[in-house]
């Protein structure tokens, strides 16, 4: 009676070979809306692809995610190609993920705003990076399609407004999957070429066409460079990474080429300003001076050179006299102190000053000779010792011990029995 049973993991089995082998479902194109995404630590992604009436598990392996060009959010509507299977572990069927792309703009403007908030995380848009941008550029670089409005726009403008500067073209692909390698070989390649500014852009288009500008190995290349950059990079309304990456952003080709050299005219104008002030103030330091030379031809110098010598004069006599003053002082000063010392009681009576001396000396020597050990030693005293050390108390002898005696004429040795 069981042999009619089959158990559910051959059920599973079962409905997975047949999935498997259906060769409609081996490679399927889905579209839909991601939820519960989820990036696994080890590169993976795990989502659900969902629509208005339904649902589907996706997984896609790291080997594949790494060709995604933005990061998956909830939300995000995707085109994805894929191979149908079945999970044995719930009996669940899901789709296994090989390639994922945006559906829509809507899709481009929030990769636009992820890779923008990861570079302004890091520092790549911040003022202190930007370079200023010559005001007489010598060589400008200019990297864009060799063929197409800008390029024209730029060099025409260039050679109008200051025609002594060397406009060089680095040709780039600015469309297309191949588009960003080509823009950053070609930014390098203008880095190393002596420049003193590069311009980076292209005409208008739309978001796609713009796309590469948006990439992020351009924002870096640009960002890396050396040479000051001018991003132009479509019509005025036109934001991309690389406009906020650039040392200055130009709305157009054209307004780049306008803010990379100067009007000629404005440059004759400013020259004609500079020189008026400059005669300006050489005539008024003239002017200055010959007032300076008109003070001093009237001062009293030249007009009485002996005054000075008169000055000097009294200075020197007033010197002299305050010389005179402070010797007669010092002199009254030392006078003063040598009678002081002639009347002392010193010089007066030495010898009494020597018997006050001589008295004080033997007062001293007496009470000396009262305080000697000696002097007790003499009256049949006697002091012992041991090792040297006098021994004060009976305490700090024992039996055997050696000790020495000491009387006022000289000293025995002896053993404590």
């Amino acid at each position: 009676m069981n042999d009619k049973y089959i158990s559910v993991t051959q059920l599973t089995r079962y409905i997975k070979y047949k999935i498997d082998n259906d060769v409609n479902l081996n490679e399927v194109l889905l579209k839909g809306e991601i939820s519960n995404f989820k990036a696994h630590s080890r590169g993976h992604f795990y989502f659900t692809l969902k629509d208005e009436g339904s649902r589907i598990n996706a997984v896609m392996f790291s080997s594949q995610t790494r060709s995604v060009k933005f990061m998956p959010q909830d939300g995000m509507k995707v085109l994805v190609t894929g191979k149908i299977s079945v999970f044995e572990a719930n009996g669940g069927y899901q789709i296994y993920v090989n390639e994922m792309l945006e559906d829509g703009i809507g899709n481009l403007y929030i990769a636009f705003e992820q890779l923008k908030k990861k570079l302004q995380d890091e520092g790549l848009f911040d003022d202190r990076h930007k370079k200023p941008i010559p005001k007489i550029p010598k060589r400008v670089g200019v990297v864009t399609a060799p063929t197409g409005a800008a390029i024209k726009d730029i060099i025409s403008t260039i050679k109008r407004r200051w025609p002594l500067t060397e406009v060089y073209l680095f040709p780039a692909l600015v469309q297309g999957e191949s588009a960003k390698e080509d823009i950053v070989r070609q930014i390098k390649n203008a880095d190393n070429f002596g420049l003193d500014t590069l311009i980076v852009g292209r005409g208008g288009g739309s978001i796609e066409d713009l796309w590469a500008f948006n990439e992020e190995i351009v924002a870096r290349a640009i960002f890396d460079c050396s040479t000051p950059v001018i991003s132009a990079v479509g019509h005025e309304i036109d934001f991309t990474i690389a406009d906020f990456v650039a040392d200055l952003r130009a709305p157009t080709p054209t307004g780049a080429a306008e803010m990379a050299v100067p009007q000629l005219a404005d440059v004759v104008k400013y020259l004609n300003q500079v020189n008026i002030r400059l005669n300006n103030t050489i005539t008024n330091q003239i002017k200055s001076n010959r007032r300076r030379l008109i003070d001093l031809q009237n001062s009293n110098v030249f007009k009485n050179p002996i005054m000075i010598y008169q000055t000097k004069e009294m200075i020197f006599d007033n010197l002299i006299e305050r010389l005179k003053h402070s010797t007669i002082n010092l002199v009254n000063i030392k006078e003063k102190k040598l009678v002081e010392v002639k009347s002392s009681y010193i010089l007066k009576s030495p010898y009494k000053l020597l018997d006050e001396k001589s008295n004080k000396y033997l007062n001293l020597i007496s009470k000396l000779e009262t305080l000697s050990p000696l002097l007790t030693l003499k009256r049949g005293y006697t002091m012992t010792k041991k090792d040297g050390k006098v021994v004060d108390s009976c305490k700090k002898v024992k039996k055997d011990d050696s000790i020495e005696v000491v009387f006022s004429d000289g000293s025995v040795e002896a053993k404590v029995i």
